[in-house]
């Protein structure tokens, strides 16, 4: 039996988003795009902190 090896792709940012964005709308209910988009706004009080990788 051979085993096949799966390629890892490159976790970018805007994975990390969207995934973040789409895990939160199915437990409140709200958009994607809406929550992806205040991820995205870069004024927030948490600009010092980064997401994890």
């Amino acid at each position: 039996m051979t085993t096949a090896r799966r390629t890892r792709k490159k976790l970018t940012a805007e994975t990390l988003i969207r995934a973040i964005a789409s895990s939160t709308a199915i437990e409140t209910g709200q958009s994607v795009e809406t929550i992806e988009r205040k991820l995205k706004v870069r004024s927030s009080k948490f600009l010092h902190l980064s997401l994890a990788k």
